[in-house]
């Protein structure tokens, strides 16, 4: 009975012992807990709010905000755990060496992931714009977080990894509202230049898509081998570009050969000598 009652004190001095010991450390560390989850759901509403007025895409914004709140939280409780006294050294160490494997394994798909981002962040260009990169050209049809999808003028349907379309050069045809359209038209040497000018002229006055501020150009441009070469520009609105290149294409070939102006093109002479 004795012993028994030795055995008794001995465990509740233990207890005591551990309760003197680790239960400060232990409300700290859950007080810690609580305060340090508190503070991460604010910053991550804080975060959510002011990506919604700076108008982030809304594609972006679940993927950041859950992105931060993960990391808010894993930070949380390794330094709750830090604060009781477990050792997170080799653990850091040892998911450190996992992050670096994975990383190289997934390195293709992490540059179109980071891609992805930096695109959907600074928006060199929007879901409907014409653009010309990688080789292609097509309007975008979809941003997506590793690719993006481009719906080319014959109806094809090309993906282009969002890597390379982060850092390479791209062209965005649909960024300005207005565009220059640009045409080389040659005569003939002995052919009536400054008929040619009017008559240049007067079909850009003729379609009223053709802007008249900035003015149309057309001069003299190059006296080539066959060809007396006129640089006609012209400014139009984005959305007029080929409805105005093709017609002048059309006119100017319907009106040279009416002003008896010739389109020349190129012609070998083989003299035969016996």
């Amino acid at each position: 009975m004795e012993n028994q009652l030795q055995d008794s004190a001995q465990y509740v001095e233990t207890l005591i012992n551990l309760f003197v010991v680790w239960g400060p450390k232990l409300a700290g560390a859950i007080l810690a807990l609580i305060i340090g989850l508190w503070l991460a759901n604010m910053i991550t509403g804080g975060l959510s709010r002011r990506m919604e007025k700076s108008e982030v895409d809304p594609s972006l914004r679940p993927f950041l905000k859950s992105l931060v709140s993960t990391l808010l939280k894993v930070l949380v409780v390794v330094s709750v755990l830090g604060m009781v006294g477990i050792q997170m050294t080799s653990f850091i160490a040892i998911l450190g060496a996992a992050g670096l494997a994975v990383g190289m394994a997934l390195s293709g798909t992490l540059q179109n992931f980071a891609g992805g981002v930096m695109i959907l962040i600074f928006k060199p260009f929007k879901v409907g714009d014409f653009i010309e990169a990688q080789g292609y050209a097509g309007t975008v049809n979809a941003i997506q977080i590793f690719n993006t999808i481009l719906k080319t003028p014959d109806n094809k349907t090309i993906i282009i990894p969002n890597g390379g379309l982060s850092t390479a050069s791209m062209v965005n045809y649909s960024t300005e509202p207005t565009r220059r359209v640009d045409w080389t038209f040659g005569i003939a040497y002995g052919d009536d230049i400054d008929k040619a000018k009017e008559v240049l002229r007067s079909l850009l006055a003729m379609n009223e898509s053709v802007l008249k501020d900035p003015a149309p150009f057309v001069e003299l441009g190059e006296l080539a081998d066959s060809s007396v070469n006129f640089t006609v520009r012209a400014w139009v609105n984005a959305a007029d570009y080929w409805t105005v290149h093709f017609y002048m294409l059309d006119m100017v070939y319907r009106r040279f050969a009416e002003e008896g102006l010739n389109i020349p093109f190129p012609q070998m002479d083989v003299h035969v000598v016996k």
